[in-house]
């Protein structure tokens, strides 16, 4: 991937995330390292509690006081050590730098704040425009990402919007600043079919003519498979799959990855049992220096419990035609695995 360095956006190194004191600690997030590079859409997926919104999350500042957070992040061409970030910085790169549009919209915005002023805040408080300009602005951005009836919608609150319709504020807000990266924390959650298409659309659109980058968070591997370039796959707070969208999908190599995708419901024939992954998600009580996914795994063998398997290239022949890595942490590939028996 070294040829693309020069349309790097952000590199992630080392990032880990704990939660709690001394004995009673969580680690949410193991020593996770990756890249978003200019104009593609890289996608994070897992189950619930992998740690794939935390470290987004983390990405942001916004994780608070109870979060120990160490790691560095290389955001366009700058190095900031995310344990020693303060307010001020923080403040400096959201929204110009880096944005995001959360999952629960009717939480995050203020429910005592008219929509309008609420988007032209976003940009005044930058202090790059007046709040005149600011408001005629966020009349642009609304249009933008299709508002109907702008003028009048602009007057009114959160509880009026449908929530397709407060997304898509969302999404006008976190563009504001035109920032570079765009980060999108399963911003479909709880949206029907249609309204979740529609959403996906319009980001992708937006993506396309603001030449932006995206991190896209989700559970929905037939999102990734619309969305994503690139496609990460979390478990137990760490990475154990990434590679080119198609390749992960046509032909994923760990056993969780794999599983993920049986579990995806057969749209052709509906009349089958959904596949279940048996076990439970571990506890993340520890750093794993094993295969998390072990003991829910069908080709578990003694040599996975020796140590975590590092996160290696594979010998992917798509991988190499498209000059991106497939990365891999498993002892025994999809394709290698061993009989058990």
């Amino acid at each position: 991937m070294s040829s693309r360095n020069d349309d790097l956006i952000l590199e992630v190194n080392d990032l880990s995330i704990v939660f709690g004191k001394r004995k009673n600690q969580t680690f949410a997030v193991q020593n996770i390292s990756f890249k978003v590079f200019k104009g593609e859409t890289l996608g994070v997926v897992g189950e619930s509690g992998c740690g794939k919104s935390t470290s987004v999350l983390a990405l942001m500042g916004l994780l608070g006081k109870t979060a120990h957070v160490s790691g560095t992040m290389i955001l366009n061409g700058k190095t900031h050590n995310l344990s020693e970030m303060k307010y001020k910085e923080w403040r400096k790169i959201r929204g110009t730098e880096l944005a995001m549009v959360f999952q629960d919209s009717l939480a995050s915005l203020n429910p005592l704040k008219r929509i309008g002023e609420q988007v032209a805040e976003a940009i005044y408080v930058k202090k790059t425009m007046s709040k005149k300009e600011a408001r005629q602005e966020a009349k642009v951005l609304l249009d933008l990402v299709e508002i109907p009836n702008v003028k009048d919608r602009f007057r009114q609150y959160p509880h009026e919007f449908s929530g397709g319709m407060r997304q898509r504020v969302m999404i006008a807000m976190a563009l504001a600043n035109k920032p570079n990266l765009l980060i999108c924390d399963e911003p479909t959650t709880a949206l029907d079919v249609t309204v979740q298409a529609q959403i996906l659309h319009t980001i992708k659109r937006l993506q396309n003519d603001m030449d932006m980058s995206v991190i896209l968070v989700t559970h929905d591997l037939g999102v990734i498979g619309a969305m994503a370039d690139r496609t990460q796959v979390m478990y137990g707070g760490k990475i154990i799959e990434s590679g080119p969208t198609q390749e992960i999908i046509q032909n994923a190599e760990h056993h969780y990855t794999n599983a993920l995708i049986q579990a995806m419901p057969d749209m052709v024939d509906a009349s089958d049992e959904l596949y279940t992954i048996p076990g439970s998600p571990p506890q993340l009580t520890e750093i794993f220096d094993r295969c998390p996914f072990g003991p829910r795994c069908e080709a578990h063998t003694e040599e996975c419990d020796i140590q975590m398997p590092p996160l290696v290239c594979t010998d992917s022949a798509e991988s190499k035609n498209l000059h991106v890595d497939h990365l891999l942490a498993c002892v025994h590939p999809v394709k290698n695995s061993v009989e058990v028996k």
